[in-house]
């Protein structure tokens, strides 16, 4: 279950009732169904330091009128998903791949 907190916060309830708080970064609708890039906030800055990077994404499905955030099951999906939003990210936020350091022989 989520809920929005302005424009770009989003609060996400786990399977086991603890609140995580996230930065929807992009969302998008495909013919397969809706998702959305979070990236996770975190309130101590020893954790935000911790953390990987990585982005969340998940499908937004309907259930009865409330949308609900839920884990993508399908890898060929995800990885789909995934390689539109490092595209659309890219563009946003001008992110370049690091190349590889050179060698000395």
């Amino acid at each position: 279950m989520s809920e929005e907190y302005g424009n770009s916060l989003v609060s996400v309830l786990d399977d086991e009732g603890n609140e995580h708080q996230f930065e929807l970064l992009d969302a998008i609708e495909t013919d397969e169904g809706r998702y959305v890039a979070l990236l996770p906030v975190y309130t101590e800055a020893e954790l935000a330091l911790e953390d990987d990077g990585e982005l969340v994404i998940l499908e937004v499905v309907n259930d009865e009128g409330d949308d609900l955030l839920v884990p993508i099951e399908d890898d060929e999906v995800f990885a789909n998903i995934a390689e539109i939003f490092e595209e659309r990210l890219e563009d946003l936020y001008e992110i370049n791949e690091l190349d590889e350091p050179e060698t000395l022989s």
